[in-house]
């Protein structure tokens, strides 16, 4: 770990069509070898198939998404005294976010359907919906922090 100062945050930039900086850390993490316009294009084009499938706002549907994956605790390994005791943390505002992008992308990516943007839409569609790969993560990440509960006090 650097010894250094700590790296302040970057602003990211609303994106054109919605002008969420949500939307645009989410095409940023969708991004594959700086090929952004590509990630650009699956990500609209599945908020287009999110409009067709429900009849609702996409951008709406999409929030809601992102805040039901969104973890409060997960658990960390802390090593006391020769054993490794898996400790329950709350997780900060802006990891939650990040963790919540990362599980909808890679879970969406392991869908069976055909083409990236239908797997996005189908995964956001189930998460706004509490169902789908990205909200048994989070209540997986729970339920593992639930049952660890008793090292709690190992957390500093």
């Amino acid at each position: 770990m650097s010894r250094r100062r700590r790296a302040e945050p970057r602003e990211v930039a609303a994106d054109p069509v919605y002008n969420s900086t949500l939307v645009e850390k989410f095409i940023n993490n969708l991004m594959w070898d700086g090929k952004k316009s590509t990630s650009q294009n699956l990500f609209y084009g599945a908020m287009d198939t999110l409009r067709e499938r429900s009849g609702d706002d996409p951008l709406k549907l999409f929030k809601k998404a992102v805040e039901n994956c969104k973890p409060l605790l997960e658990v960390k390994t802390r090593r006391v005294g020769g054993a490794n005791y898996q400790v329950p943390i709350e997780v900060p505002q802006n990891r939650r976010t990040s963790l919540a992008i990362r599980w909808l992308i890679s879970h969406a990516r392991s869908r069976p359907e055909k083409g990236l943007a239908d797997k996005l839409a189908g995964e956001l569609g189930d998460a706004a919906n509490m169902r789908g790969g990205a909200i048994k993560k989070k209540d997986d990440v729970h339920r593992m922090a639930e049952a660890n509960k008793a090292f709690a006090h190992y957390r500093w």
